[in-house]
């Protein structure tokens, strides 16, 4: 009993320790979100991504396991860590295979990435598993093994625990409907949605109403809006095609994102410098007011060299 209560546990640290990782880069790095807004990740509504808390469970059984006493410490270590990458890395491959398949969703987009297996799994994120396997292992696996015990143990940790499965199963049946009428739609279309760029396409319209004052931004719920789902759907499926049919549009999307970036950069900017100029003005204005009014005054005043009147001319 005490296992199973750490592995949940474990599993509800990893999803939504998951979760922010994925907020911040889908935020700062994903080339699905060109005007980097914050986009809830993931399928779910609430802060947690399960395919994290089952590769944080993976990672916590496989570092338990004595390692065979095969070769150097080093080379015990490294085969460790390419049997965590290659274990994350069919998980990312069996979720993925999951939403596309039975869904006609993609939750991520590898496809772009150099050695790429369906867009779902690449070489380099295989690698990123690698380094969080050995993260994991060094630096959280032999500070936590003490206190996942004792909370186990603890009876109001169990009762957080429930509470969080509790929400958790809510959410879970809340999304799955949600994500059954993406399916239905994508089938009559013979697509796969991009769940990322769906959202990021709903945020976007949900932004414009909100500056008609029609619309409210929801971060959590973001299928959460004034225009029907299908309305966002129709909209998406749309603009993918145009994309197809000419991919400069894509380049020209870009384009104006960077534009648009940069132009709000240079306004920034040029605020910034009319503040510098008033506190400048704000300190020393007035000095510098007056010596130009001396010298103006001085210039008019000053009498010609031959010391005739100026009237006379």
């Amino acid at each position: 009993m005490g296992r199973l209560v750490i592995l949940l546990f474990i599993f509800f640290i990893g999803s939504v320790f998951g979760w922010c990782l994925e907020l911040v880069f889908r935020r700062f790095f994903s080339g699905n979100n060109p005007e980097h807004r914050w986009i809830n990740p993931g399928f779910l509504m609430g802060p947690y991504l399960p395919i994290y808390g089952f590769g944080l469970m993976t990672l916590y059984l496989l570092a338990s396991i004595p390692i065979p006493d095969v070769g150097k410490v080093w080379q015990q270590k490294l085969i460790l860590f390419i049997v965590m990458a290659v274990a994350m890395t069919v998980i990312e491959y069996i979720a993925g295979i999951i939403f596309i398949k039975g869904m006609h969703v993609r939750l991520w987009d590898y496809s772009k990435m150099w050695g790429n297996l369906d867009g779902i799994i690449c070489p380099l994120f295989s690698f990123f598993w690698a380094l969080l396997g050995a993260a994991y292992y060094f630096f959280i696996h032999p500070h936590i093994l003490d206190s996942l015990e004792w909370l186990s143990q603890n009876l109001t940790f169990c009762l957080v625990i429930g509470f969080f499965y509790g929400v958790f199963t809510i959410d879970v049946v809340y999304s799955i409907q949600l994500v059954q009428k993406i399916r239905q739609y994508a089938e009559e279309k013979q697509v796969v949605v991009k769940y990322e760029l769906l959202k990021a396409n709903i945020r976007k319209a949900t932004e414009e109403g909100r500056e008609r004052g029609k619309e409210k931004i929801h971060f959590l719920l973001a299928f959460q809006s004034a225009v029907p789902l299908r309305e966002h759907l129709e909209k998406y499926v749309e603009l993918m095609q145009a994309f197809h049919d000419n991919p400069l549009a894509e380049v020209k999307e870009a384009v104006t994102v960077v534009v648009s970036e940069a132009t709000d950069a240079a306004v920034d900017a040029m605020a910034d410098i009319k503040e510098g100029l008033k506190e400048r003005i704000g300190r020393s204005g007035k000095r510098e007011i007056k010596a130009l009014e001396d010298e103006l005054v001085g210039e008019e005043v000053e009498e010609p060299e031959t010391g005739q009147n100026p009237d006379d001319e």
